[in-house]
This record gives structure tokens, sequence and C-alpha cells, in this order.
């Protein structure tokens, strides 16, 4: 009887995978190019008479766009806790409070980082390396590439500190503006709200990397950690990327909410410290069970709640053709991530029914986490149908990439590697082949997406390995075997998570 449920399940899933990829291909052949859309008549080029500026747009805000984003911002630190349950959860009783903390530890680290000047580094137009792009096929001089930013206005960020004027250069009211290189408009968002939208993202990338190295990591040694790791490789690729002036944001690398710039560089840099620090003591030999699944699952709903916010949020990068910011494209985005999220549950759970004997709690919520991470890259940039589709492959091929590592023996804690590198790596190139906004995907784009992988991943790769080199031969980045086996929690911290009396 389950050997027949067996079949019928995976012969429902070949199916599925067939129609929703046919679905897919006439879609893309069936969809216009970005100025073609613009160019369609509307309803309101249509009305002889200008209709009247909207009171909440009279000073120049989009109250819509700037209540979402908003809203996503605390969505994304929401996921701070869920990260920390999801990770606690599968760590040993003796550890939970330390990867607690190693969690929020970036909160306050990366938040003060990030006002004096890594939002500078990464997202200031005046830029404090550059080289000359050339001329594009017309003659016509291209925007220089940029490849890291500085403006000193934005150091603490001075450049919000006046009240008055509204409209000034100082203001913490001026507007950011759209995400094109050239003829950017305004969104109708303060770029303060920006900031710290941005700011979200940037903690939560570092705290990724620390499930990688979970129950043998030294605390004071992970702090310094995060504060080199975020200056030296978040915010430059950040910078690369995601900055109108950044040398892959100008060769059109798509990136739409983090594949590259938090799953890629997560993964990439986990599994650089996985190679040089110390294995736990008695892996893979000893068992290293989860202490509490439920916490997992839990931390793991939280995590798809967050990503809404993580994902739909970053429609605020969006060109001038694409605006309001809470618009279409949101929706999409929005969309999306729920369909692949919960695609990518179900089919990690049946390859893990199929593999294994047996669907377990801690394969849905790692499935669910996976289908949010290749879909990251992929939100704004692919139709529902493709979500569906890229769901479904993702958590195929993340639950092989985990299972790969009992093989090869490399002891990633929590499959960070696994999850956050295979996954944000298979999102930054399936949006390559199914994109419908701004481009329509295909093998030009394709190749763009391999290399701003390659780019992004040998860069974190590398530095993390330098960084991570040298606090392990100065003050060590690892705990002593003592302090491992009392656990984490009194030895580093003072405090055990559970005192029964």
């Amino acid at each position: 009887m389950t050997k027949r449920l067996l079949t019928f399940l995976l012969l429902g899933l070949v199916l599925t995978v067939g129609v929703v990829k046919s679905f897919a291909q006439e879609e893309a052949k069936d969809a216009k190019p970005a100025d073609a859309v613009v160019a369609e008549p509307t309803l309101a080029a249509a009305t002889p008479a200008a209709a009247p500026t909207p009171a909440h747009l009279a000073g120049g805000y989009d109250t819509g766009s700037t209540s979402w984003l908003m809203i996503s911002a605390a969505l994304v630190f929401f996921m701070m806790p869920g990260l920390a349950l999801f990770y606690g959860g599968m760590c040993r009783a003796k550890n939970v409070l330390n990867m607690f903390m190693c969690v929020m530890v970036c909160v306050p680290i990366v938040c003060v980082e990030w006002i004096a000047y890594g939002y500078s580094m990464a997202f200031a137009v005046p830029s404090a390396i550059t080289v000359d792009a050339g001329k594009d096929d017309k003659g016509v001089e291209k925007p220089k590439l940029s490849y890291l930013g500085w403006d000193s206005g934005l150091v603490f960020f001075k450049s919000f500190g006046e009240v008055t004027p509204v409209d000034g250069p100082n203001s913490f009211g001026k507007t950011v503006t759209s995400g094109d290189t050239t003829a950017a408009v305004s969104t109708g968002v303060p770029e303060l709200l920006f900031a710290m939208f941005q700011m979200m993202f940037a903690i939560i990338t570092p705290a990724l990397i620390v499930g990688a190295i979970a129950e043998r990591v030294k605390f004071s040694a992970w702090c310094l950690f995060v504060a080199l790791w975020a200056t030296i490789v978040y915010n430059p690729v950040c910078h690369w990327v995601w900055n109108v002036n950044g040398w892959l944001f100008q060769k059109g690398v798509l990136d739409f909410a983090g594949g590259t710039v938090v799953h890629v560089l997560a993964g990439v840099s986990a599994l650089a410290l996985i190679l040089i620090l110390p294995k736990r003591r008695g892996y893979p030999g000893s068992h290293f069970a989860p202490h509490s699944i439920g916490w997992t699952l839990l931390g793991a709903g939280m995590l798809m709640v967050g990503w809404f916010g993580f994902n739909a949020g970053s429609a605020v990068a969006i060109g001038k053709d694409f605006l309001p910011v809470a618009g279409a494209t949101a929706v999409m985005a929005f969309a999306a991530t729920a369909i692949a999220g919960s695609a990518a549950s179900g089919s990690w759970m049946i390859a893990e029914w199929m593999t294994l004997g047996k669907p377990t709690a801690l394969g849905v919520g790692s499935g669910m986490v996976a289908g949010l991470v290749v879909i990251t890259p992929c939100a704004g940039h692919v139709s529902p149908g493709s979500a569906l589709l890229i769901g479904i492959i993702g958590g195929v091929v993340c639950f092989f990439a985990v299972l790969a590592k009992q093989k090869i023996k490399y002891d990633d804690s929590l499959d960070v590697v696994g999850v956050h590198g295979v996954g944000g790596a298979l999102g930054a190139l399936l949006v390559g082949l199914f994109a419908v906004r701004p481009v329509i995907g295909g093998m030009d784009q394709f190749s763009l997406q391999v290399q701003g992988l390659l780019a992004t991943g040998i860069y974190a790769f590398v530095c993390t390995l330098i960084i991570g080199t040298v606090i392990h031969k100065t003050i060590g980045f690892t705990v002593d075997a003592q302090t491992e086996d009392e656990g984490l929690d009194l030895a580093e911290h003072g405090e055990s998570a559970y005192r029964l009396n």
C-alpha cells in the first residue's frame, strides 16, 4: 500500500512539473518587453482633463508605498526571533541560549555599523572606487561602473538630520529615487525608511551564517567576525548588486530580494568557516539530535511570515516604469513567495519520503525555508506559474544537497550550505531563465546570472577564509573541549535555557 501511494505521489509530481513548465513557457512567449507594456494606452491617458493631485501626494510622498515599506521592514526584523527559534530548536538543549545570542547579537552590532558607515558604503551614489565603462553601441558614454560607495554626509546618517526644508538635501524627509541607472524618479518613499529597510537585510545575513558553526563557536569571536564580515564582505557586494551605480547592477544581473546578496553570501561564507574550523567533538559518530523540532517548525512559520516583507517590500528598488512601490510588482513578489515556499515544503517532504522511507516534521520546515530562499532572487521577476515550478525544484534540490553532507562528512551543523548556499545559487540562476520583467529570461540573462554568482561567491569565500583564519589564529574562533562538553549556555553566558526544579 505504501509503495503504491508513493508511486501515485511521484506520478503526480512529474505531471505537475510538466504542466507548469509548459505554462511558464507559454507565458514567456506571450510576455511583452517592459517598454511595450508602458507604451500601451491607459485609461489615464485617455482622460481629457488631468485628475487633481491626491492629498496624500501633495507633499511628494506616496503614503501607501511608505506604509507598506514600514510594515515590510518590521516583518524582516520579525525574522530574527524566527531564525533564533528555527536554529535554536535544532541545537542540543545545552546550547540553545548561545544560539539565540549569536543570532540576536547581530542586531546591535550591524545596526551601529550600518548607521556609522555601512549604508554609505553600500548605497551612496558618490563612489569611492569607479572605472570607466566606455561607450554603448550608439557611441554614448555609459555611467561609470562603481565598486564601492562613500558619502561622508551619510556617515552616522548626518544627511537625514535637518527638519526643514522638507525636500532639502539633508532633510529627514527626502525621498529615495527609483531603481534606474539614468533618469530615475522619486518613489515617494523617504530615503530614511529605505535605509532602515536595508539595515534589516544587513542584520539577518550574518545571522544566517552561524548555523553552520553552531555548538562550537566562541561568542566573543563571533561578535568580532560579524563586525568585520559586514564591513568587508556584505557592504561591497550589496553595492555591486543593488546600488544603481554598482557594476553588477549595471551589467544587468538580477537579484530581486537577496538570493545573491543575502543567501549566496551566507552559504559561501559558512562553507569557508566549515573548512577552517574544527568539527564538533564526536562528529559524525555521535548523535546530534535536535532538542525541539517544535521550536524549529514555529521558527519556520515565523520566517515565512517575515519573508513576505523580505520579498514584496523589495519592490522599493523597481524602475520608474513599474511604480508605485506598493503596486503590481510587489503583489507578484508576494504571490511568488507564498507559492514557492508552500510548494517546496511539499516537494522536500515527498523527496524525503521516497528516499528515506518517512516524511519528517523537520523536513517540512526545512523545505519551506528552502523554497523561500530559492524564490528570493526571483520573486518580483517571475510569474506565479514559474514560482510554483521553482519552488518544486528548490525543495528537491536542497533536500539532496543537505543529504550530501552525510556522504561528504563536513560539519555544517544546521545545513546552512545546503539550504542557503545551494538554494540561493539555484534561485540566482533560475531567475535568468524564468524572468518576465524587466527582461525576458533566456541564455543571455542566464549567462549574466552566472557571472554575478561567480564574482560574489568567490569574493565572499576568499574574504571569509581570511577573516576566519585571522580570528582563529589569534583569539580563537571555537571553544575548548571542556566548554563544548559542558555546553555553551553555562560556559559562555552563565545561564541555562531550562531549569527543572
